[in-house]
C-alpha cells in the first residue's frame, strides 16, 4: 500500500507543479506521468479522469495551507503571524516573477470553470481568508475583522499578478514593506 501511495503523491506533487508551472488546460496526463516518473498507463490506476486529479492538487494544497497556517500559529501574536504570512512571497520571489502565486493561479483558473471544482477552489481562497479574519479579530478589529482579511489577501493576489506580468521583483519587494508597516498600524 505505501508503494501506491507513493505513486499516487508523485503524481499529485507533479500535477501541482505543472497546474501552477504551465496551467491546468496546457497541462496534460502524459506530462503529469512524465514528471512523476510513473507509466502513464498508470496514471488511470489512480485517478479517473483530469478532473479527480484536479481534485487531489486542491486537496494537496489545503493541506499545504493548513501546515502553513499551523507554522504561522507558532508565532507568538496575531501581528507577527499577518506579517509572517505577507514575508512569504518574498521566499518564492524568483517563482512568483516566473508563475504567479501557486494557490492564487490554482483558483483563478479554475473558477472560470464553475461546478464542483470552482467551489472546491473557492473554498482555498476562504481559508486565507478566514485564518487572516481570526488575526484580525485577535488584534481588536471587531466588526472590521472580514473587511480587513479580504483587503490584505486581495493586496497579496493582486502583488502576485502585478510582479508576474511586470517581472519585476521591486513590486514585490516595496509592496511587502507596505503591508507589514500596514500591519504594524493596524
Amino acid at each position: 500500500m505505501a508503494r501506491r501511495n507513493d505513486k499516487r503523491s508523485r503524481l499529485v506533487a507533479a500535477a501541482d507543479k505543472l497546474f501552477h508551472e504551465q496551467g491546468i488546460n496546457t497541462t496534460t496526463l502524459a506530462n503529469i506521468a512524465q514528471l512523476a516518473d510513473v507509466p502513464l498507463g498508470n496514471v488511470y490506476y489512480y485517478f479517473k479522469s483530469k478532473e479527480s486529479i484536479v481534485l487531489a492538487v486542491i486537496e494537496y494544497r489545503r493541506r499545504i495551507l493548513q501546515q502553513q497556517f499551523e507554522e504561522l500559529n507558532t508565532l507568538p501574536d496575531s501581528k507577527s503571524r499577518l506579517q509572517a504570512l505577507i514575508r512569504q512571497g518574498l521566499t518564492s520571489s524568483e517563482e512568483m516573477i516566473n508563475f504567479g502565486d501557486a494557490l492564487g493561479s490554482l483558483c483563478q483558473e479554475l473558477g472560470k470553470q464553475g461546478g464542483v471544482i470552482a467551489g472546491s477552489a473557492a473554498d482555498l481562497m476562504k481559508d486565507i481568508m478566514g485564518w487572516c479574519e481570526k488575526q484580525f479579530a485577535a488584534i481588536g478589529k471587531g466588526a472590521r475583522a472580514e473587511s480587513l482579511a479580504i483587503n490584505l489577501v486581495s493586496c497579496l493576489q493582486g502583488l502576485s499578478l502585478l510582479t508576474l506580468t511586470l517581472k519585476d521583483q521591486k513590486y514585490l519587494q516595496n509592496q511587502t514593506e507596505f503591508l507589514i508597516n500596514w500591519i504594524e498600524t493596524a
